[in-house]
């Protein structure tokens, strides 16, 4: 990135603590709700998707440090990874993330663009309406979680797709751990593929923005429990707005 502007930088900073605050308040979106505003900055998937990766799979790791002096009374307490039916989701979901990060990599920066803010405003859309994707019923399931596999591989947005399913079927004291846990399997699938296809890591915007996103994850712990206790119904729909407006920009522009 460097030959990117100072405004631009800073822009990019900031969006990278909102990308750090949402996952770990949210346990997902860290992806789906910055990719947007990072690609108004500079469209181009393909350079914020490797850091997001990594940051993301950096998070994952801190989260299961964090909570591994207390594993035991977290499982008491009905906390913890729902290890059965993580695996069962991941047989479902692997082989169409991997045609996922092969579309990733052939595909032109601004195709994959226009993919993204069209997605982004459907889910935009979702949130406004207050009618989140959800699945109670088994063809469904198997169909939203094959999407979320292919949107995740090729863009890290696949969450609230995965979402609709694995909140109908974790329980809400495992959910955010088992996403953590998740995310870091789906990514560590895409940083292979990035390594194997020779895409550049921008390993040195890596070192300056995860203190960025390490920020926004500390505030997003208090979000976390703040949303345990309270009904985030009004949380999500002043974010469907903001990302619906910035997927028309986008799109536009």
């Amino acid at each position: 990135m460097t030959d990117l502007s100072w405004l631009q930088l800073a822009l990019i900073a900031l969006i990278f603590v909102w990308s750090g605050f949402v996952r770990s308040g949210l346990g997902f979106g860290g992806s789906v709700l910055s990719l947007p505003f990072l690609l108004l900055v500079h469209n181009d998937a393909l350079v914020f998707l490797p850091i997001i990766a990594l940051h993301l799979m950096f998070f994952s790791v801190l989260n299961a440090v964090h909570q591994w002096p207390r594993r035991a009374a977290i499982r008491a307490e009905g906390g913890g990874v729902d290890w059965p039916y993580l695996r069962r989701a991941l047989g479902i979901m692997i082989v169409p993330k991997l045609a996922g990060v092969f579309g990733l990599i052939v595909l032109p920066a601004r195709v994959m663009g226009t993919i993204i803010f069209v997605i982004v405003s459907v889910y935009a859309v979702s949130y406004i309406l207050n009618k989140p994707f959800r699945s109670n019923d088994r063809r469904l399931d198997v169909l939203f979680l094959a999407m979320g596999g292919y949107v995740s591989g090729t863009s890290l947005i696949g969450a609230p797709l995965i979402m609709a399913v694995f909140g109908t079927h974790v329980q809400a004291r495992q959910l955010r751990d088992t996403l953590f846990a998740l995310w870091f399997i789906l990514v560590a699938i895409k940083m292979g593929a990035f390594i194997w296809a020779g895409v550049d890591l921008h390993l040195r915007d890596q070192i300056w923005l995860l203190p960025c996103a390490g920020v926004g994850h500390a505030l997003g712990l208090r979000l976390h429990a703040y949303l345990l206790r309270s009904d985030p119904k009004r949380f999500y729909r002043v974010l469907g707005c903001v990302l619906l407006v910035a997927s028309a920009a986008g799109l536009v522009l």
